[in-house]
């Protein structure tokens, strides 16, 4: 299994402190035990299937997909103040937490926000929890198709990770970044495309098509 590299510290916090907690006494390391494993587990890093076909915006995360509604893009990403198709993907702590592409194209902007840490899945995250946001435009188009990637903050996270730079050219489904312990991500669809999935599905990045350009 595939550990991703923002793991290593944590799991060799953990290992460490349960190691000396089995020397201490037996009961008490095997008590810690779930944690560590839990910690190995939460910063895994599996292979994925990417789909192949033409138009298709997959899943930035694994989780549950949240109610779809309409709401305004992030301000810092000047991507216009009309209401979008809003995506939302709320991300336990037992879910992987690598977050993908969820197109190939490039980075126009990347904008990070601090704020609170609201619980993820409710619908304030969106708006008032501390957030990385990501301005994407599709290959070939001319601007009209940018959508938006919004990596946020929940009341357990502490820490949001994204590898992208402005200009950086991008693929579906290659990895940008996690965010530690429980969180969410928002995607916001341009005008002109077509949503594949409903609300309350069980989502894999890199691997659930979630609507595609028409």
């Amino acid at each position: 299994m595939s550990i991703h590299k923002e793991g290593y510290p944590f799991i060799a916090l953990f290992a460490g402190v349960n190691l000396l907690a089995f020397l201490l006494a037996p009961w008490l390391g095997w008590l810690l035990a779930p944690i560590t494993i839990w910690c190995v587990a939460f910063f895994r890093d599996p292979e994925r299937n990417i789909p192949d076909g033409p138009g298709l915006i997959i899943c930035p995360a694994d989780g549950k997909l949240l109610p779809i509604i309409a709401a305004v893009p992030p301000a810092e990403l000047e991507i216009g103040d009309a209401p979008r198709q809003r995506l939302s993907i709320f991300m336990n702590v037992f879910n992987v937490h690598v977050n993908r592409n969820p197109v190939s194209g490039t980075v126009i902007a990347k904008s990070y926000r601090p704020g609170k840490f609201f619980n993820a899945s409710f619908d304030k995250a969106s708006i008032h929890n501390e957030r990385m946001s990501i301005r994407l435009r599709p290959e070939g188009d001319n601007g009209a198709r940018d959508l938006a990637v919004v990596q946020i903050a929940g009341l357990v996270a502490r820490r949001i990770v994204c590898d992208l730079t402005q200009g950086q050219s991008v693929k579906r489904g290659a990895r940008f970044g996690i965010i530690r312990f429980g969180s969410r991500v928002d995607i916001y669809l341009p005008p002109g495309t077509e949503i594949l999935v409903t609300s309350g599905i069980t989502t894999i990045a890199g691997e659930t098509v979630l609507a595609r350009f028409v």
